[in-house]
């Protein structure tokens, strides 16, 4: 099973060829998606051959070939995780259950609903970075881009294929729907805000793959524990490709601030305007960039308390990520003791998961940043980053709309409204940026903003050429 069969119209390891509606319907749609890519995709670079990944193999072990193809090229297809042997349901109201091969009528339209949109954030992200390639800071940067857009095509695949497959014709609609809708669009945007914020320079990328994607490997993860089992190894092989597109946002923010340091010491200085000067992105405008994609990625938890997050772990739609490790998978019994603007106050633990997973998610993210600043610590500087509260700048939920300074103190109303500017990029912050963002394509060079990575990609040099633009 673990093999994929490249030799079929569309790439897949789940016998395709032998249900030749759902085959035909896919195809029906192929050409679809093709012109999506050709129209919202990486911007002027068909012609460009890409030193790309290609999944070969659902193993973990060896499973990606490496070789220059044209993007238009990839073979986008249908990959699952091999099938658990008499998997059982690990949580929940139906705990010991026997996984679910159909989609239970009962559940139908809030499995289809979760699936789209995890389906729709795909596509989004694609559309969001689709001008960055003509601004890269070097061709390690661009093909990096360029990997992960074909991947969350290809993740776009494994949610069509669930529509498809489980769904029939309401399921066949929504797959249109999600190429039907377009990042930042006035009239047809993505479903969730985050994803319609344009990403206009590789800064922002940065922080888009560490805390976005970071968002994205939780809830694959919390989806792979689902009781519908063809979910469950659709997102387990998709983390499998995920964990780049956060390595691409931690290795780029650890770049920036390498530079930065370096700029600092070769000026004797730490001021920000003379650190702007010379080039580089001062320490508290990364600062800026950290709270504004950080308090966007946490909306997307949810609401602190939650009647659909309470419903979808009872029924086992959606588990914790890595259920496992947890020793109550029912959670009847259980309370969390939440603070809202309205106080304190003991709430069912099936109500609050959407903040145990957000609070799981920021811990996660505070690997990175005790990392980058031990780099600022060694380099004997006393700033620090951190990651804000997440009742700062909050769209969702219980602190919604709440004027809560970067470390969660309440202020007037007023006063948060003046200091907003200071906390997250001004227009003249991103103007700073984007004048940063000049584009870097020979072999093996870097942009004056960023620093080396520390290797190549699959064990070539960096000088190697990873994307032929000509």
């Amino acid at each position: 099973m673990s093999a994929i069969d490249y030799a079929e119209k569309i790439p897949n390891n789940v016998n395709l060829v032998g249900d030749r509606t759902l085959q035909r319907a896919l195809e029906h749609w192929q050409p679809q998606f093709l012109q999506w890519w050709h129209e919202m995709g990486p911007n002027d670079f068909e012609g460009a051959n890409v030193y790309l990944r290609t999944a070969v193999s659902v193993d973990a072990q060896g499973w990606a070939h490496y070789g220059a193809i044209r993007m238009p090229d990839y073979r986008w297809g249908i990959f699952l995780a091999d099938p658990v042997a008499e998997r059982k349901i690990g949580f929940g109201d139906a705990m010991g259950q026997p996984a679910w091969q159909q989609v239970p009528g009962e559940y139908r339209s809030t499995l289809r609903r979760l699936i789209v949109t995890q389906g729709d954030t795909e596509p989004a992200s694609v559309e969001q970075q689709r001008r960055l390639g003509h601004t890269c800071p070097s061709l390690y940067d661009l093909r990096n881009l360029f990997q992960i857009n074909v991947e969350e095509g290809r993740h776009l695949w494994a949610m069509v294929y669930l529509l498809h497959a489980y769904f029939g014709r309401d399921g066949r609609e929504e797959a249109e729907e999600l190429l039907a809708r377009h990042s930042g669009d006035a009239d047809k945007p993505r479903i969730l805000t985050t994803f319609n914020e344009p990403i206009s320079d590789w800064l922002s990328l940065y922080c888009f793959t560490y805390f976005t994607d970071r968002d994205g490997k939780y809830q694959l993860k919390s989806l792979a524990e689902s009781a519908f089992d063809p979910l469950s190894r659709t997102c387990r092989f998709m983390l499998t490709e995920e964990a780049h597109h956060m390595f691409v946002g931690e290795t780029g923010i650890s770049r920036v601030v390498k530079r930065t340091l370096e700029v600092m010491k070769e000026l004797g200085s730490d001021d920000p305007d003379r650190v702007r000067a010379a080039g580089a992105v001062d320490l508290p405008l990364l600062q800026k960039y950290l709270n504004f994609w950080c308090s966007s990625s946490l909306d997307l938890f949810g609401s602190e308390i939650s009647s659909n997050s309470a419903a979808n772990f009872a029924s086992g739609l959606k588990g914790r990520p890595d259920e496992g490790q947890y020793e109550d998978h029912v959670l009847r019994e259980q309370t969390l003791n939440l603070v809202t603007p309205q106080g304190a106050s003991d709430v069912p633990m099936l109500n609050a998961l959407n903040e145990v997973m957000r609070e799981s998610y920021l811990k996660d993210c505070e690997i990175g940043l005790k990392r980058w600043n031990r780099m600022i610590e060694r380099a004997a500087h006393d700033f620090r980053l951190s990651l804000p509260s997440s009742r700062f700048r909050r769209s969702i939920g219980a602190w919604a709309g709440q004027p809560a300074d970067p470390r969660g103190n309440l202020m007037q109303r007023e006063l948060y409204e003046k200091s907003l500017a200071g906390w997250i990029p001004s227009e003249a912050d991103r103007a700073f940026v984007h004048s940063l963002m000049q584009k870097v394509i020979e072999p093996g060079r870097m942009a004056g903003w960023i620093a080396p990575p520390e290797r190549g990609i699959n064990n070539l040099p960096l000088e190697y050429e990873y994307v032929k633009l000509h």
